[in-house]
């Protein structure tokens, strides 16, 4: 070996023994690599835990966001489609009021065309009438207009549907105005 390799053997040497005069380090026990090994195990217990829990929330938040996109967007729907209900009833109350002579012309079949448009698109969007003549009277689905003694109808029953209520899926746009027969009495 030459001078160069003799220098360079030294340095390793020394190296790995550390600073001048130092002892090696010392092998670790068997007893503290199994308490290394139980750390770091509940360690990676914790941080499955934690990511299981923020992978659940992440889920959580995502179907709240989904659910909450589509209740905004059936508020919305609702909105609009409440206001259309006024037009409807106005188009149905102007054909009721048509005189005998003026049922033809095209005038008259242009207002048809445009309220079966109209119905057609509350129809689409999923609006349904509520039904009222004849049926037991529901606060929920109906306001009375009026309570009209009646030997005709029993206590409670809708004698006849003021305006036509509207609903969307469980949700009442406008109830049944309607005239509730009461007992006689």
């Amino acid at each position: 070996m030459n001078h160069v390799e003799q220098e360079a053997a030294r340095q390793t040497t020394e190296s790995a023994a550390g600073p001048a005069g130092a002892a090696p380090p010392a092998e670790p026990t068997v007893g503290q690599l199994q308490e290394q090994l139980a750390q770091a195990q509940t360690q990676a217990a914790e941080y499955l835990d934690q990511w299981r829990r923020s992978t659940a929330e992440l889920s959580n938040a995502r179907k709240r966001l989904a659910r909450e996109q589509e209740e905004l967007r059936s508020t919305a729907a609702a909105r609009v489609l409440e206001k259309l209900v006024p037009v409807v009833d106005d188009v149905e109350r102007a054909f009721a009021a048509l005189p005998a002579n003026k049922t033809a012309g095209d005038w008259i079949e242009g207002f048809r065309l445009i309220q079966r448009k109209l119905q057609a698109l509350l129809e689409s969007e999923g609006v349904t009438a509520i039904p009222a003549a004849g049926q037991a009277f529901d606060p929920s689905l109906h306001y009375a207009v009026t309570h009209e003694p009646s030997a005709e109808f029993a206590d409670g029953q809708i004698i006849a549907e003021v305006a036509r209520g509207y609903r969307l899926g469980g949700r009442v746009l406008r109830p049944s105005m309607v005239r509730v027969a009461k007992a006689n009495g």
